[in-house]
């Protein structure tokens, strides 16, 4: 959810800690924007801005929540990367005029509770979605229930994934799952080169939604679960809901607006 109002932080102007993708390109940029803006420790800092790709933003993400106990930094990111959907323009000038003038984007991730057919169950976050695959040659057959309800009693497929609406432009969009507007309170079900139904193309399902996948046949055709960077190996039962209680904030120019390049993706040729 996008909020248009300009974030307030604690000092003025505010303390920035400066992170980078491990390239050359993103450390370059790190020492440059050091040497003009000063570097703080994240946990001093009242915003953080990433260097890099998307993917370098998802682990910057991932960092702030593991900071224990404390709230996460907003982050602001600048394309050093490749594809940089997530990411405003690199430029060195006025960057904490930027920072301050920034809109905001607030995102809530998956939460995934994955139990294994022998071991413990590990439960991981997902910032853009959580997705089952097949391990080996063999397709992976699921049960798929929502909120209690079987709704599909098998799945013969190479996969599955659940997306959130900032990761449906992502590996959701690259299975032929639907974009989601941000604010839209809805999470894509998505399967992956779905076999039996050959016809199912997923669902749209409510934010509020326990979405459980049950792996069929586990001994014969095992199935890993991945959150974003955390894997989990032959997998019994995957719980996945929305993590409500975990707020992540994004920092964009207003001119870049994350909504309307999100809508913009859905009409691309």
């Amino acid at each position: 959810m996008t909020d248009p109002a300009a974030p307030t932080f604690r000092h003025d102007p505010p303390h920035i800690a400066f992170v980078c993708a491990d390239t050359e390109e993103a450390r370059r940029a790190r020492t440059r924007l050091v040497h003009r803006y000063g570097n703080v420790p994240i946990g001093m800092a009242d915003v953080i801005v990433a260097l890099g790709g998307d993917g370098f933003l998802l682990e910057t993400l991932h960092r702030a929540l593991g900071r224990g106990g404390c709230s996460p930094k907003p982050v602001y990111g600048m394309n050093r990367g490749s594809v940089g959907f997530l990411l405003n323009a690199y430029r060195e000038d006025d960057l904490v005029e930027r920072v301050q003038r920034a809109q905001h984007v607030t995102l809530h991730p998956l939460r995934m509770k994955a139990t294994r057919v022998s071991g413990p169950t590990v439960e991981a976050i997902g910032i853009n979605e959580v997705s089952l695959l097949r391990e080996t040659r063999q397709a992976a057959k699921l049960r798929i229930t929502v909120d209690d309800k079987v709704r599909l009693p098998e799945l013969i497929c190479d996969g599955a994934l659940v997306a959130t609406p900032a990761g449906s432009t992502a590996y959701n969009l690259s299975a032929h799952g639907p974009i989601i507007p941000l604010g839209a309170g809805i999470l894509a079900l998505t399967p992956i080169s779905a076999f039996r139904p050959r016809r199912w193309r997923g669902a749209l399902l409510p934010h509020t939604a326990h979405i459980s996948f049950d792996v069929l046949e586990t001994a014969k055709r095992p199935v890993s679960a991945v959150a974003d960077f955390t894997e989990v190996r032959e997998v019994e039962r995957v719980e996945v809901t929305e993590a409500r209680d975990v707020s992540l904030t994004l920092l964009f120019d207003p001119e870049f607006n994350f909504e309307e390049r999100i809508l913009k993706e859905q009409f691309e040729p």
